[in-house]
């Protein structure tokens, strides 16, 4: 069964470990933390940034990744959306397609967002298929735009709106809660 749930301090170590995972750390625009105090720094700053809100995505109640929105504290009812599968047992089990949900529902209803937007490495076949399958659009392409381990990379825009979520949010819910993925 996957959730979401707030970040708490027990969340630093495995956050830690996972942004330094290769698997991970390849399809993230920065480097991942040399050193855990800088880790801890930022995760401090996340939970006192009015601008970001993130949940940690569970699976079967335990810690497997994390999902974050950005861009919250402006009046363009608009954020940049952001998840990885840390724990590379919950990759390709449905954990990240399942968690897209619960955040787009997070997004659109709790949060009062009108889009949701996101920027994907264009190498990222399987987050730019399962941010697809959410209902996720195309809407642009930056070529060279992101710096990564000594090589410029595209990038795919990617965003959805409100009401495009409300359109398929009851089919995409029930099949998840039939693949018994989500509680409905």
């Amino acid at each position: 069964m996957i959730d979401l749930r707030d970040p708490t301090d027990e969340d630093l170590e495995p956050m830690f470990r996972w942004r330094r995972e290769p698997e991970v750390d390849r399809w993230m625009y920065g480097l991942p933390p040399e050193q855990f105090e800088a880790h801890r720094r930022w995760f401090e700053g996340f939970k006192a940034d009015p601008d970001r809100t993130g949940w940690m995505i569970t699976s079967k109640g335990e810690a497997c990744g994390f999902l974050t929105l950005a861009g919250l504290a402006g009046s363009q009812k608009r954020a940049q959306w952001g998840w990885y599968i840390g724990e590379a047992k919950a990759r390709g089990h449905g954990a990240g397609r399942a968690a897209q949900a619960l955040g787009l529902d997070r997004a659109f209803s709790e949060l009062g967002l009108q889009k949701v937007w996101s920027e994907v490495l264009a190498g990222n076949e399987i987050a730019l298929k399962a941010q697809a399958a959410a209902g996720f659009r195309r809407e642009g392409y930056l070529r060279r735009h992101a710096f990564k381990h000594g090589e410029f990379q595209d990038v795919v825009l990617l965003a959805i709106l409100a009401e495009e979520w409300a359109e398929r949010r009851e089919k995409v819910i029930r099949d998840l809660a039939a693949s018994g993925l989500i509680r409905r």
